[in-house]
Protein backbone atom coordinates (compact mmCIF):
# COMPACT_ATOMS: atom_id res chain seq x y z
CA UNK A 1 0.00 0.00 0.00
CA UNK A 2 0.68 3.59 -0.36
CA UNK A 3 2.76 5.36 2.05
CA UNK A 4 1.45 8.86 3.05
CA UNK A 5 4.67 10.51 3.05
CA UNK A 6 3.18 13.86 4.03
CA UNK A 7 1.49 12.22 7.26
CA UNK A 8 5.07 11.48 8.72
CA UNK A 9 6.09 13.90 11.48
CA UNK A 10 8.55 15.97 9.40
CA UNK A 11 10.94 17.10 10.00
CA UNK A 12 11.29 15.25 13.02
CA UNK A 13 11.49 11.55 12.92
CA UNK A 14 9.59 9.73 15.26
CA UNK A 15 9.71 6.30 16.91
CA UNK A 16 7.35 4.18 18.67
CA UNK A 17 7.22 0.82 20.17
CA UNK A 18 3.35 -0.53 21.11
CA UNK A 19 0.68 -3.23 20.05
CA UNK A 20 -1.44 -1.78 17.07
CA UNK A 21 -4.10 -3.87 18.27
CA UNK A 22 -4.35 -1.01 21.48
CA UNK A 23 -2.69 1.89 20.10
CA UNK A 24 -4.30 4.37 17.53
CA UNK A 25 -1.25 6.10 17.00
CA UNK A 26 1.21 2.96 15.91
CA UNK A 27 -1.74 1.60 13.95
CA UNK A 28 -2.61 4.98 11.93
CA UNK A 29 1.14 4.83 11.17
CA UNK A 30 1.88 1.77 9.71
CA UNK A 31 -1.65 0.60 8.50
CA UNK A 32 -1.35 -2.56 10.07
CA UNK A 33 -3.16 -4.43 12.52
CA UNK A 34 -1.26 -7.04 15.10
CA UNK A 35 -2.00 -8.20 18.27
CA UNK A 36 1.67 -8.31 19.41
CA UNK A 37 4.20 -5.12 20.38
CA UNK A 38 7.11 -4.04 17.50
CA UNK A 39 8.85 -0.88 16.55
CA UNK A 40 8.50 1.38 14.03
CA UNK A 41 10.13 4.90 13.14
CA UNK A 42 9.83 7.36 10.45
CA UNK A 43 13.40 7.72 8.39
CA UNK A 44 13.69 11.07 6.51
CA UNK A 45 10.05 10.51 5.18
CA UNK A 46 9.83 6.53 4.84
CA UNK A 47 8.21 4.22 6.96
CA UNK A 48 9.85 1.60 8.73
CA UNK A 49 8.68 -1.55 10.49
CA UNK A 50 10.63 -4.53 12.46
CA UNK A 51 8.70 -7.31 12.49
CA UNK A 52 8.48 -10.70 14.13
CA UNK A 53 9.18 -13.32 11.36
CA UNK A 54 5.33 -14.38 11.27
CA UNK A 55 4.23 -11.26 10.74
CA UNK A 56 6.85 -10.03 8.03
CA UNK A 57 4.73 -11.38 5.22
CA UNK A 58 1.14 -10.31 6.29
CA UNK A 59 3.00 -6.60 7.15
CA UNK A 60 4.67 -6.46 3.56
CA UNK A 61 0.86 -7.30 1.84
CA UNK A 62 -1.34 -5.84 3.74
CA UNK A 63 0.64 -2.06 6.03
CA UNK A 64 1.47 1.31 4.23
CA UNK A 65 5.31 0.67 5.83
CA UNK A 66 7.57 1.66 2.97
CA UNK A 67 9.92 -0.93 4.63
CA UNK A 68 9.31 -3.91 6.81
CA UNK A 69 12.29 -5.82 8.42
CA UNK A 70 12.42 -9.10 9.74
CA UNK A 71 13.09 -7.93 12.99
CA UNK A 72 14.03 -12.19 14.34
CA UNK A 73 16.42 -12.08 11.25
CA UNK A 74 18.11 -9.15 12.25
CA UNK A 75 18.57 -9.92 15.98
CA UNK A 76 19.80 -13.65 14.97
CA UNK A 77 22.31 -11.33 12.81
CA UNK A 78 23.32 -8.84 15.61
CA UNK A 79 24.05 -12.07 17.84
CA UNK A 80 26.66 -13.31 15.99
CA UNK A 81 29.31 -10.34 17.33
CA UNK A 82 27.13 -9.90 20.25
CA UNK A 83 24.79 -12.89 22.00
CA UNK A 84 23.05 -10.51 24.66
CA UNK A 85 22.00 -8.26 21.62
CA UNK A 86 17.88 -8.00 21.24
CA UNK A 87 15.15 -5.70 20.53
CA UNK A 88 16.92 -2.19 21.42
CA UNK A 89 20.04 -3.23 19.76
CA UNK A 90 18.24 -4.05 16.60
CA UNK A 91 16.23 -0.39 16.76
CA UNK A 92 19.28 0.99 17.09
CA UNK A 93 21.25 -0.84 13.64
CA UNK A 94 17.86 -0.27 11.51
CA UNK A 95 17.76 3.36 12.80
CA UNK A 96 21.51 4.61 12.20
CA UNK A 97 21.70 2.06 8.69
CA UNK A 98 19.04 4.69 7.37
CA UNK A 99 20.70 7.93 9.03
CA UNK A 100 18.96 8.27 11.90
CA UNK A 101 20.41 9.50 15.58
CA UNK A 102 17.56 11.30 16.97
CA UNK A 103 13.94 10.39 17.44
CA UNK A 104 10.49 11.79 19.10
CA UNK A 105 8.81 9.58 20.98
CA UNK A 106 5.34 9.20 22.39
CA UNK A 107 4.26 9.74 25.97
CA UNK A 108 3.59 6.07 26.08
CA UNK A 109 6.85 4.79 25.03
CA UNK A 110 8.03 1.87 26.99
CA UNK A 111 10.15 3.35 29.64
CA UNK A 112 13.17 0.55 30.13
CA UNK A 113 13.38 0.50 26.41
CA UNK A 114 13.78 4.50 26.54
CA UNK A 115 16.33 4.28 28.92
CA UNK A 116 18.33 1.87 27.36
CA UNK A 117 17.77 3.10 23.75
CA UNK A 118 19.33 6.29 25.19
CA UNK A 119 22.71 4.11 26.47
CA UNK A 120 22.92 2.33 23.42
CA UNK A 121 23.56 6.22 21.66
CA UNK A 122 19.89 7.36 20.35
CA UNK A 123 18.81 11.01 21.21
CA UNK A 124 15.43 10.44 22.28
CA UNK A 125 13.23 13.56 22.54
CA UNK A 126 9.67 12.67 24.40
CA UNK A 127 6.70 14.11 23.95
CA UNK A 128 5.86 17.09 25.77
CA UNK A 129 2.05 18.47 25.49
CA UNK A 130 -0.63 16.11 23.98
CA UNK A 131 -1.64 19.16 21.87
CA UNK A 132 -0.16 22.50 20.16
CA UNK A 133 -1.50 26.17 21.18
CA UNK A 134 -2.71 25.55 17.45
CA UNK A 135 -4.73 22.44 18.70
CA UNK A 136 -2.91 20.33 16.63
CA UNK A 137 -1.28 16.67 17.77
CA UNK A 138 2.61 16.98 17.90
CA UNK A 139 3.04 13.35 17.09
CA UNK A 140 0.88 13.17 13.43
CA UNK A 141 -0.29 16.38 12.50
CA UNK A 142 -2.45 14.71 9.58
CA UNK A 143 -4.55 12.03 12.44
CA UNK A 144 -6.93 13.92 12.96
CA UNK A 145 -7.98 14.61 9.44
CA UNK A 146 -9.89 11.84 8.21
CA UNK A 147 -9.52 10.31 5.10
CA UNK A 148 -12.22 9.18 2.99
CA UNK A 149 -11.60 5.74 4.03
CA UNK A 150 -11.49 6.84 7.87
CA UNK A 151 -15.08 8.25 7.04
CA UNK A 152 -15.90 5.14 5.53
CA UNK A 153 -14.90 3.23 8.73
CA UNK A 154 -17.05 5.45 10.74
CA UNK A 155 -19.85 5.17 8.74
CA UNK A 156 -19.86 1.44 9.07
CA UNK A 157 -19.33 1.60 12.61
CA UNK A 158 -22.00 3.62 12.96
CA UNK A 159 -24.36 1.52 10.34
CA UNK A 160 -23.53 -1.78 12.64
CA UNK A 161 -24.81 0.42 15.62
CA UNK A 162 -28.05 1.07 14.21
CA UNK A 163 -28.45 -2.42 13.76
CA UNK A 164 -28.09 -2.81 17.28
CA UNK A 165 -30.70 -0.06 18.09
CA UNK A 166 -32.97 -1.47 15.94
CA UNK A 167 -32.92 -4.90 17.76
CA UNK A 168 -32.98 -3.04 21.58
CA UNK A 169 -36.29 -1.34 19.41
CA UNK A 170 -37.65 -4.48 18.84
CA UNK A 171 -37.63 -6.33 22.04
CA UNK A 172 -39.21 -3.21 23.40
CA UNK A 173 -41.84 -3.14 20.52
CA UNK A 174 -42.84 -7.31 21.13
CA UNK A 175 -42.56 -6.93 25.24
CA UNK A 176 -45.72 -7.14 26.90
CA UNK A 177 -46.04 -5.91 30.42
CA UNK A 178 -46.57 -6.96 33.09
CA UNK A 179 -47.11 -6.60 36.83
CA UNK A 180 -45.27 -3.71 38.65
CA UNK A 181 -44.04 -2.59 35.15
CA UNK A 182 -42.41 -5.93 34.59
CA UNK A 183 -41.57 -6.66 30.69
CA UNK A 184 -41.24 -9.78 29.32
CA UNK A 185 -40.15 -10.75 25.87
CA UNK A 186 -40.36 -14.01 24.40
CA UNK A 187 -40.71 -15.90 27.85
CA UNK A 188 -38.19 -14.09 29.36
CA UNK A 189 -37.89 -10.75 31.78
CA UNK A 190 -36.27 -7.88 29.74
CA UNK A 191 -33.21 -7.08 31.14
CA UNK A 192 -30.31 -4.71 30.49
CA UNK A 193 -28.22 -7.84 29.61
CA UNK A 194 -30.92 -9.25 27.27
CA UNK A 195 -30.84 -5.74 25.78
CA UNK A 196 -27.37 -6.04 25.50
CA UNK A 197 -26.83 -9.69 24.00
CA UNK A 198 -29.64 -9.15 21.22
CA UNK A 199 -27.83 -6.08 20.27
CA UNK A 200 -24.31 -7.38 19.87
CA UNK A 201 -25.74 -10.08 17.94
CA UNK A 202 -26.99 -7.75 15.67
CA UNK A 203 -23.77 -5.28 15.41
CA UNK A 204 -21.48 -8.72 15.16
CA UNK A 205 -23.97 -9.65 12.06
CA UNK A 206 -23.47 -6.10 10.49
CA UNK A 207 -19.46 -6.42 10.41
CA UNK A 208 -18.58 -4.97 13.65
CA UNK A 209 -17.91 -5.38 17.33
CA UNK A 210 -18.60 -3.62 20.67
CA UNK A 211 -14.76 -4.80 21.58
CA UNK A 212 -14.87 -2.46 25.05
CA UNK A 213 -18.60 -2.86 26.11
CA UNK A 214 -21.84 -1.08 25.38
CA UNK A 215 -24.36 0.63 27.37
CA UNK A 216 -28.18 0.50 28.36
CA UNK A 217 -28.77 1.94 30.93
CA UNK A 218 -32.52 1.92 32.79
CA UNK A 219 -33.81 4.19 34.90
CA UNK A 220 -31.61 6.10 37.48
CA UNK A 221 -28.65 3.91 36.38
CA UNK A 222 -28.19 6.51 33.54
CA UNK A 223 -27.73 9.11 36.04
CA UNK A 224 -24.56 7.71 36.17
CA UNK A 225 -23.69 8.43 32.11
CA UNK A 226 -20.85 5.86 32.19
CA UNK A 227 -23.00 2.97 33.74
CA UNK A 228 -22.96 0.02 31.59
CA UNK A 229 -27.11 -1.04 32.96
CA UNK A 230 -27.55 -3.60 34.42
CA UNK A 231 -31.19 -6.05 35.68
CA UNK A 232 -34.48 -5.46 35.14
CA UNK A 233 -35.98 -3.05 32.15
CA UNK A 234 -39.61 -1.40 33.00
CA UNK A 235 -42.28 0.15 31.25
CA UNK A 236 -41.77 4.55 32.16
CA UNK A 237 -37.88 4.20 32.48
CA UNK A 238 -36.25 5.89 30.58
CA UNK A 239 -33.34 3.69 28.67
CA UNK A 240 -30.04 5.23 27.55
CA UNK A 241 -28.83 2.98 24.61
CA UNK A 242 -25.31 3.78 23.88
CA UNK A 243 -23.03 1.81 21.08
CA UNK A 244 -19.84 2.37 20.18
CA UNK A 245 -18.68 -0.77 17.79
CA UNK A 246 -15.71 -0.93 15.83
CA UNK A 247 -16.02 -1.66 12.12
CA UNK A 248 -13.68 -4.79 11.56
CA UNK A 249 -12.59 -4.19 8.73
CA UNK A 250 -11.28 -0.43 8.47
CA UNK A 251 -10.65 -0.82 12.21
CA UNK A 252 -13.19 3.01 13.06
CA UNK A 253 -15.14 3.31 15.89
CA UNK A 254 -18.47 4.30 15.40
CA UNK A 255 -20.54 5.80 18.35
CA UNK A 256 -24.47 6.71 18.43
CA UNK A 257 -26.62 7.01 21.43
CA UNK A 258 -30.62 7.06 22.05
CA UNK A 259 -32.67 6.99 24.68
CA UNK A 260 -35.83 4.90 24.34
CA UNK A 261 -38.88 4.55 26.66
CA UNK A 262 -41.21 1.51 26.88
CA UNK A 263 -44.95 3.23 27.00
CA UNK A 264 -45.78 6.82 28.00
CA UNK A 265 -43.71 9.18 29.22
CA UNK A 266 -44.25 11.54 31.92
CA UNK A 267 -44.86 15.30 31.53
CA UNK A 268 -41.10 15.58 33.20
CA UNK A 269 -39.51 13.20 30.98
CA UNK A 270 -40.93 14.27 27.61
CA UNK A 271 -40.18 17.68 28.78
CA UNK A 272 -36.28 16.49 29.38
CA UNK A 273 -36.07 14.45 25.96
CA UNK A 274 -37.50 17.36 23.83
CA UNK A 275 -34.90 19.79 25.18
CA UNK A 276 -32.13 17.59 24.43
CA UNK A 277 -33.15 16.49 21.12
CA UNK A 278 -33.18 20.34 20.85
CA UNK A 279 -29.47 21.35 22.11
CA UNK A 280 -28.35 18.56 19.63
CA UNK A 281 -30.21 20.28 17.24
CA UNK A 282 -28.73 23.76 17.80
CA UNK A 283 -25.31 22.24 18.38
CA UNK A 284 -25.29 20.34 14.77
CA UNK A 285 -26.04 23.95 13.65
CA UNK A 286 -23.45 26.21 14.82
CA UNK A 287 -20.77 23.67 13.74
CA UNK A 288 -18.28 24.29 10.93
CA UNK A 289 -14.86 24.90 10.16
CA UNK A 290 -13.36 28.15 12.35
CA UNK A 291 -15.81 27.18 15.40
CA UNK A 292 -14.16 26.73 18.78
CA UNK A 293 -15.38 23.14 20.46
CA UNK A 294 -15.48 25.37 23.68
CA UNK A 295 -17.84 27.66 21.67
CA UNK A 296 -20.04 25.41 20.96
CA UNK A 297 -20.47 23.50 23.74
CA UNK A 298 -20.97 27.04 25.86
CA UNK A 299 -24.19 27.42 23.86
CA UNK A 300 -25.83 24.06 24.38
CA UNK A 301 -24.59 24.95 28.59
CA UNK A 302 -26.59 28.24 28.27
CA UNK A 303 -29.50 26.55 26.53
CA UNK A 304 -30.23 23.96 29.23
CA UNK A 305 -29.54 27.07 31.82
CA UNK A 306 -32.17 29.10 29.63
CA UNK A 307 -34.68 26.28 30.46
CA UNK A 308 -34.03 25.67 33.83
CA UNK A 309 -32.12 22.67 33.99
CA UNK A 310 -29.46 22.85 36.83
CA UNK A 311 -25.76 21.65 36.78
CA UNK A 312 -24.21 21.01 39.66
CA UNK A 313 -23.59 17.91 43.03
CA UNK A 314 -26.66 17.39 44.72
CA UNK A 315 -26.56 15.32 47.56
CA UNK A 316 -23.70 13.61 46.09
CA UNK A 317 -24.70 13.28 42.83
CA UNK A 318 -24.23 15.11 39.64
CA UNK A 319 -27.03 16.48 38.07
CA UNK A 320 -27.81 17.97 34.68
CA UNK A 321 -25.43 18.39 32.06
CA UNK A 322 -21.95 17.77 33.26
CA UNK A 323 -19.96 16.30 30.41
CA UNK A 324 -18.54 17.59 26.93
CA UNK A 325 -20.50 17.82 24.27
CA UNK A 326 -18.31 15.59 21.89
CA UNK A 327 -15.42 14.29 20.97
CA UNK A 328 -13.16 13.10 18.03
CA UNK A 329 -13.68 9.71 16.43
CA UNK A 330 -11.24 7.15 14.60
CA UNK A 331 -9.15 4.53 15.78
CA UNK A 332 -9.73 5.25 19.06
CA UNK A 333 -13.55 5.90 20.79
CA UNK A 334 -12.21 8.80 22.19
CA UNK A 335 -9.98 11.16 20.07
CA UNK A 336 -9.75 14.52 19.74
CA UNK A 337 -10.59 17.51 18.99
CA UNK A 338 -13.25 17.80 21.41
CA UNK A 339 -16.61 19.34 22.11
CA UNK A 340 -16.28 20.93 25.39
CA UNK A 341 -14.04 23.49 27.31
CA UNK A 342 -11.08 22.02 27.54
CA UNK A 343 -10.66 22.39 23.13
CA UNK A 344 -10.72 26.30 22.48
CA UNK A 345 -9.24 25.76 19.27
CA UNK A 346 -10.88 26.25 16.09
CA UNK A 347 -12.36 23.00 14.37
CA UNK A 348 -11.05 22.22 11.19
CA UNK A 349 -12.05 20.43 7.65
CA UNK A 350 -11.95 16.78 8.32
CA UNK A 351 -12.46 16.54 11.71
CA UNK A 352 -15.16 13.48 13.05
CA UNK A 353 -16.56 14.56 16.25
CA UNK A 354 -19.34 13.43 18.47
CA UNK A 355 -22.09 15.41 19.32
CA UNK A 356 -23.51 14.33 22.27
CA UNK A 357 -25.72 16.51 24.81
CA UNK A 358 -27.16 14.68 28.10
CA UNK A 359 -29.36 15.99 30.56
CA UNK A 360 -29.17 13.55 34.46
CA UNK A 361 -31.65 13.60 37.39
CA UNK A 362 -32.61 10.91 39.89
CA UNK A 363 -35.94 10.42 39.86
CA UNK A 364 -36.64 11.55 35.99
CA UNK A 365 -33.48 8.92 34.55
CA UNK A 366 -30.63 10.11 31.81
CA UNK A 367 -31.36 11.40 27.99
CA UNK A 368 -28.55 11.02 25.63
CA UNK A 369 -28.67 11.58 22.30
CA UNK A 370 -25.49 11.24 20.01
CA UNK A 371 -24.74 11.36 16.51
CA UNK A 372 -21.46 11.76 13.90
CA UNK A 373 -20.64 14.93 12.46
CA UNK A 374 -17.49 15.38 10.47
CA UNK A 375 -16.28 19.14 9.65
CA UNK A 376 -16.52 19.91 6.04
CA UNK A 377 -15.40 23.04 4.40
CA UNK A 378 -18.77 24.19 4.26
CA UNK A 379 -20.11 22.76 7.22
CA UNK A 380 -20.99 19.63 8.26
CA UNK A 381 -21.71 16.18 6.86
CA UNK A 382 -23.78 13.73 8.84
CA UNK A 383 -22.05 10.00 9.77
CA UNK A 384 -24.55 8.64 11.18
CA UNK A 385 -28.57 8.25 11.05
CA UNK A 386 -31.51 6.89 12.66
CA UNK A 387 -34.52 7.70 13.73
CA UNK A 388 -35.41 9.42 16.85
CA UNK A 389 -38.83 7.64 18.05
CA UNK A 390 -38.17 7.56 21.59
CA UNK A 391 -41.13 6.36 23.26
CA UNK A 392 -42.17 2.67 22.26
CA UNK A 393 -46.03 1.62 22.38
Amino acid sequence: MASRLSDVARPRDVLMMATPAHNAELRWFTGFRASDPFPAFSARGRKVGLLPLLEVGRARAESDLDEVVDLSALIADLRRTNPSAGVPDAIVFAALARGVKRFTVPSDFPTGLFLRLRDLGLDLVPLGAQVTERGAPELFPARWIKSRAEVAGIRAGNRAACAGFTAVERVLAEAAVGPRDALRWRGKAVTAELLKEEAQVAILRAGALCDIGLIIAPGDQAVDCHCSGFGPVRAGQLIVCDIYPRDTESGQYGDMTRTYLKGRASAKQRRMVEAVLSAQRLALRRLRPGVKGSAVHEAVIAYFESLRYRTGLVKGTYVGFFHGLGHGLGFDIHELPALSRRWPHPLKPGHAVTVEPGLYYPGIGGCRFEDVALITRSGIEMLSEHPYAWEIP
